[in-house]
């Protein structure tokens, strides 16, 4: 309910109807306002205070607000693809929507001789393991074999589609 009123609430104060909105001269003016007009104006578009007095940060979410009541928002299947990333970031269990394309699949091993050794690296679904360690990154793991901080992907030759180079 409260985004139906912000809606309404922000196009009456950019004007008559937001469908007539001259972006290019409301993107203009707020170049020219000061902070705290530009306060003013977040007052006036999102019916609340502006979060902060940051320059950047209130002309940029003015700009992106007042482009988005001209010419419309996401779309709304690009909302709900949106809203499933952010739940699995927020999760911790990345897997389906954020996922690393150069990670080979579960079960792969990875083989580097260093130091006279031969090392194999297991790729599992939420990390490597090496020596019966498990490991976040594919990086720790090398840095585990060779003791020096070194691109796991570029030490076992992987390009940038899990594929050897």
């Amino acid at each position: 309910m409260r985004k139906n009123a912000r809606k309404s609430g922000a196009r009456a104060a950019l004007g008559p109807q937001a469908a007539g909105i001259d972006v290019l001269a409301e993107l203009a003016a707020l170049k020219a306002m000061t902070v705290p007009e530009l306060q003013e104006k977040w007052q006036a578009i999102f019916g609340e205070r502006a979060p902060n007095a940051s320059r950047g940060n209130l002309e940029l979410r003015l700009g992106y607000r007042i482009q988005e009541l001209a010419h419309g928002g996401l779309r709304r299947e690009t909302r709900r693809t949106l809203d499933a990333l952010a739940d699995e970031v927020m999760s911790g269990k990345l897997g389906g929507m954020v996922a690393d394309p150069r990670k080979p699949a579960p079960g792969t091993k990875l083989v580097r001789e260093w130091g006279g050794e031969e090392h194999m690296v297991t790729v599992l679904a939420d990390g490597f393991e090496w020596q019966g360690r498990r490991f976040k990154s594919l990086s720790a793991a090398v840095r585990a074999i060779t003791g020096a901080h070194w691109n796991g992907w570029r030490f076992f030759g992987l390009d940038q589609t899990g594929g050897a180079r």
